[in-house]
């Protein structure tokens, strides 16, 4: 009946036709343009065919479809926002011409069901699920909200109170809480799919499922009275608030298009649906969150890349069996890697195993995982005291004390017993991996793995490689990061690496207004306002004030002209008096611990007695426009400082570097692209207000020239 590149319509028995989405040209299906006009032809040809009885939907995939093609947003998303809403609005005609076949219509969800490929199935009269599947709209994770008619076709189907909970939250969901909603008609055995959607077709042909009125219930206004509106919109409106936060919109926007559109029917409240999409189109959040999806795809490209020529990693080792021992070993082990963990006394073993246990513990009280999965992946954590097993060891990562001597000595000891072409890694956070090589007879087997603490829950590695570092060496480690479940992120040796390269220029901003006056409480205030997860004081205090202290020195060393130290600060005081933060209980604030056992903060008065001893001038009031100036301003330096040195390839990994590495706030996209959003024009011009402070505020040459041409690190 149609054939295209991304759908094809087959006529079956019983006047029954099929429309699957089998893309020709992808691995996948999901809404690009081409789709989009596909559905639209193969709808009109099912409608010209009289001797159509009833339309089932499939996909020839693994998948239903994954979604629309995010790729295709950035020239959409150009347009006014006027002409993006006629857009979204006009698409919809096609969704509409589906939902209103003269016909009883099942759509077969066999895979991912999300965003387009969820309101797809939505625009049907029925959904018939396997139990290997998932569905769902996350678009708000994108900054936007669905524009194929989710908010108004799911509000009706499942009630106003699932559906924003559906919608807002953007997660996928899985077969058994959609049928408990009434989101699917049933849920299958995944090779039982299409003969169930077919036999449920012919019930709907035959008139024992009453497809009309389901299809009136989708199209009529939302079945609530003013009482209940206003109970449901006012409530959701306040939660969503509160847990999304003031930095990103498209939750709250949901709640009110759904809310505006209640007592409207379909065609109406979908033009609502599409000013409200349209509108969050054109924010700096969805710019940056689209744009993180697509920084996403590119790492995930890479590290693909990289499987093709690392080798295999079949036993890994971990030397060090602390807590950051200990969670190496449990990420490898937990996902699917055995690993070795050695250490020079029993007692760091029982720590380090006491570490792998304890995540694994909570993983089952979560229901995540079971008891008997969690006592296997356990038994896949080797502890031992020698080096005996180590010959068959294909990746050793060393995660001993920050020494260097140490360090030294423990890696030319387990070069000695390992299989020729075994990769060695050092986890450190400042430690040179050029100066580490040279205690190895083989450096092109050497290289950093940099995990950040703590490793169960931070998604980023940096994978740092020296002068001899081979490409096979860093690829087998990109590989072996990837399976672990962590994002790799390829840097060039430096001092600090790239993530703290870049993020103590922040600290060095905050600690020069710590000296000329500022007050600690405000610029924590001022920096979770701008969308840090914490504040520069509560970050030092969970980061550890002696470790950032030791980190500060090596970068001063590194870097003298911008990071060395020209005055006592802040730091060396809390340093000297043993305030090293949430590791001993107190630094800028004090620590209890709450009923949950998590670390909870309180302000202490002597903190001021302490910041005082370096304000000569005692205490200012500072803009918070100036704060985010002073601080902002030397990461983005030093972030360009760091591409222009080739330490990172891309802006891309820089800035996913500081996302994921740190917790730069995601709906400002990273240190470059929150560079694009405020204009390298304006920043020079910041620059130049800030000069007198050194070194830190200089723009580099690369600044200038971009500003002189207009160029973006993002181009439109």
């Amino acid at each position: 009946m149609y054939q295209g590149q991304s759908i094809q319509v087959t006529k079956l028995d019983g006047g029954i036709a099929e429309l699957c989405f089998n893309n020709q040209t992808d691995s996948v299906n999901k809404f690009d343009l081409r789709t989009v006009t596909e559905l639209s032809e193969a709808t009109k040809a099912i409608q010209a065919d009289g001797g159509v009885k009833g339309l089932l939907v499939t996909s020839g995939k693994d998948v239903f479809i994954v979604g629309a093609d995010i790729t295709e947003f950035g020239a959409t998303f150009q347009k006014p926002e006027e002409e993006i809403a006629k857009w979204a609005y006009e698409a919809n005609f096609i969704f509409n011409a589906v939902e209103d076949l003269p016909f009883p219509t099942v759509t077969a969800i066999n895979g991912v069901a999300l965003g387009g490929g969820f309101e797809m199935a939505l625009a049907t009269d029925f959904r018939i699920m396997s139990e290997k599947a998932s569905i769902g709209l996350p678009e708000t994770k994108l900054g936007i909200i669905p524009g194929f008619g989710g908010t108004v076709r799911l509000p009706r189907l499942i009630g106003a109170d699932n559906a924003i909970e559906w919608i807002a939250g953007g997660e996928a969901q899985k077969p058994a809480a959609a049928l408990k909603v009434h989101a699917v008609d049933g849920v299958v055995a995944a090779d039982k799919l299409k003969p169930a959607a077919l036999k449920f077709l012919q019930s709907a042909i035959d008139g024992q499922f009453d497809y009309k009125a389901r299809r009136e219930q989708k199209k009529a206004k939302l079945g609530m009275n003013q009482l209940e509106m206003m109970m449901a919109f006012s409530t959701a409106k306040g939660f969503i608030a509160g847990k999304a936060g003031k930095n990103y919109p498209a939750p709250v926007a949901v709640v009110s298009a759904i809310e505006k559109a209640a007592g409207k029917t379909r065609d109406e409240a979908l033009k609502i649906e599409s000013a409200t999409f349209a509108k969050l189109a054109k924010t700096t959040v969805a710019d940056a969150l689209i744009g993180l999806f697509l920084n996403d795809q590119f790492l995930k490209k890479k590290a693909k890349a990289a499987g093709k020529i690392a080798r295999p990693v079949k036993q890994a080792a971990v030397l060090g069996a602390g807590i950051m021992g200990g969670g190496i070993a449990y990420q490898s082990a937990s996902k699917g890697t055995p690993i070795i963990m050695k250490d020079i006394a029993d007692k760091a073993l029982d720590i380090g195993m006491g570490e792998a246990n304890k995540l694994l513990s909570t993983m089952v009280d979560r229901k995540k995982m079971t008891p008997i999965k969690a006592g296997e992946v356990l038994s896949e954590i080797r502890p031992t005291l020698n080096y005996g097993d180590f010959g068959n060891v294909d990746i050793v990562v060393e995660a001993v004390v920050e020494n260097p001597k140490v360090k030294k000595s423990v890696l030319a000891d387990v070069e000695k017993v390992v299989k020729p072409g075994t990769i060695i890694a050092s986890n450190t956070s400042s430690i040179s991996i050029e100066e580490l090589s040279t205690a190895l007879a083989h450096p092109e087997n050497f290289l950093g793995m940099h995990f950040f603490n703590p490793v169960h829950k931070m998604p980023l590695v940096e994978v740092i490689y020296a002068s001899k570092t081979s490409k096979e060496a860093i690829a087998t480690t990109v590989a072996y990061a990837t399976s672990m479940g962590k994002t790799a992120i390829v840097v060039k040796n430096c001092p600090g690496f790239l993530v703290n390269r870049i993020l103590f220029p922040y600290f060095g901003g905050w600690i020069a207004l710590l000296r000329d006056g500022a007050d600690y409480l405000k610029m924590d205030k001022v920096m979770e306002n701008f969308g840090w997860p914490m504040g520069p004081a509560y970050l030092q205090d969970v980061v550890g004030i002696d470790t950032s202290h030791h980190v500060s020195d090596v970068l001063a060393e590194g870097y003298p002209d911008r990071m060395g130290k020209t005055f006592r600060t802040v730091m060396d005081v809390m340093y000297d008096a043993k305030r090293f933060g949430q590791k001993n209980g107190i630094g800028f604030y004090k620590y209890t611990t709450d009923p949950k056992g998590k670390p909870k903060k309180e302000v202490t008065p002597d903190t001021l007695e302490l910041i005082a001893q370096v304000q000569p001038n005692g205490t200012k009031d500072f803009s918070e426009e100036e704060i985010v100036d002073r601080m902002m301003l030397p990461m983005i330096i030093e972030t360009v400082r760091c591409l222009d040195e080739g330490i990172v390839e891309t802006a891309t990994e820089a800035d996913m570097g500081l996302i994921m590495g740190i917790g730069f706030p995601p709906f400002r996209g990273g240190a470059l692209k929150y560079a694009d959003s405020i204009g390298m024009k304006t920043i020079l011009e910041k620059c130049a207000k800030y000069a007198s402070l050194g070194k830190l505020y200089e723009p580099t040459e690369s600044m200038k020239k971009m500003a002189a041409e207009g160029k973006l690190y993002y181009p439109k």
